[in-house]
């Protein structure tokens, strides 16, 4: 009897759980799973297969209104020449020492370069609009040589050697469209995008970027294979395919981020 009880508090508990869930506001859900999905996050915590899809749900059913967001508004307007890319605005919703979240609005033709997330899950959820986007996975590190055919231009800028790394994606997105998530070492951990029309992407990150804890965000050029040769070791040539060589640079000066107040739905914090 006393098992039976037990059995049965436990079901109603759960019960009592899933129901609160439901009746959870779209942005109060997202923080409190995020809450729960890397609630033992650090650098390199990439959450059970469970925990992710957990999360991708969420991210998948949640829609610009839920944010307080429309394409008409004024962060989405084109304001730049053809030669200066638009700014892009950042909405700051929440961070702590576990996961941020955040959007990124883009006008149109609005870029965000190759960069990368040292250590991160990240969870990308296009709300509206439509992209390209570019991603990359390191594949070795592979000592390079000057190709013959590369100017003398070029190698003056490079700061840093090269490494080898393979595409993941290249390719438009149009929302709605499901989640997208990258890890620590897979899933396109380097990206880039660029807005063909108004867009907002949703980043979740896990944990976030810290300047103290040595995960900088850290800017790349990107040159086809051919341009350098390298020591490949045991890659067989059919692998080469989709590869290219990233670079490190400083952040482009052209890559202008305008920080703005998060107005949509309020949540609680736990």
């Amino acid at each position: 009897m006393t098992i039976e009880l037990a059995r049965q508090k436990r079901r109603k508990g759960s019960m009592n759980r899933r129901s609160r869930k439901l009746m959870l506001s779209p942005v109060q859900n997202l923080y409190e799973t995020c809450s729960e999905v890397f609630a033992d996050g650090k650098a390199g915590f990439v959450p059970p297969p469970k925990d992710i899809e957990r999360l991708k749900s969420v991210l998948d059913n949640l829609k610009p209104e839920n944010v307080g967001l429309s394409a008409d508004m004024p962060y989405f307007r084109a304001t730049g020449s053809d030669e200066v890319p638009p700014l892009v605005t950042y909405l700051h919703i929440y961070e702590c020492d576990k996961f941020s979240i955040g959007i990124f609005c883009l006008p149109p033709s609005g870029v965000i370069p190759l960069h990368n997330h040292p250590g991160m899950t990240v969870f990308s959820k296009l709300l509206f609009g439509s992209m390209h986007i570019k991603s990359y996975d390191w594949v070795a590190d592979v000592p390079y040589s000057k190709n013959q055919n590369t100017h003398h231009e070029d190698l003056a800028a490079l700061q840093h050697e090269p490494r080898l790394a393979k595409v993941h994606a290249d390719s438009d997105l149009t929302a709605p469209c499901k989640t997208s998530v990258l890890y620590p070492n897979a899933g396109g951990n380097m990206h880039c995008f660029t807005a063909l029309t108004p867009c907002a992407m949703l980043d979740v990150l896990g944990p976030p970027y810290s300047d103290d804890e040595g995960r900088h965000c850290t800017y790349y050029n990107d040159f086809p294979y051919a341009t350098f040769s390298g020591d490949t070791g045991s890659l067989q040539a059919e692998e080469m395919e989709g590869c290219g060589w990233l670079k490190e640079m400083e952040k482009p000066e052209s890559f202008v981020v305008v920080g703005a107040m998060y107005r949509g739905p309020q949540f609680v914090e736990n």
